[in-house]
């Protein structure tokens, strides 16, 4: 694997890690999913993200693992990039969501070949 592949798989694992912790533990991201108008889906997002990141970290020595994992923060930022549009938050809030679905996107593609 080479080590771009491997810096953008361990780049996207923490970052999921440290949002979806975040996600269960800080009392803005309580905030902003009341404002998505999908507080009720905050914990299960969180475990989502989690599970992902670990996933692709895991997926660095078992390879389904990282199909399955980047697949899903893929669909999982999708989703995201939803809610933005629907509430009209514009590109820079944005940004991130499309970020890291491009990157999970890639991971897939990159890891298949």
């Amino acid at each position: 694997m080479a080590i771009y592949l491997k810096t953008a798989i361990i780049f996207s694992a923490l970052s999921f890690l440290f949002f979806g912790y975040a996600c269960l533990t800080s009392p803005f991201m309580v905030l902003e999913f009341k404002r998505y108008g999908l507080a009720r889906f905050r914990e299960l997002n969180g475990y989502l993200q989690m599970a992902g990141g670990l996933s692709l970290l895991l997926g660095l020595y078992y390879q389904p693992l990282l199909i399955i994992g980047s697949s899903g923060l893929s669909v999982l930022m999708f989703f995201g990039l939803l809610v933005r549009f629907r509430l009209k938050d514009g590109f820079l809030k944005s940004l991130p969501a499309f970020f890291y679905m491009l990157l999970n996107v890639f991971i897939l593609w990159a890891c298949q070949k």
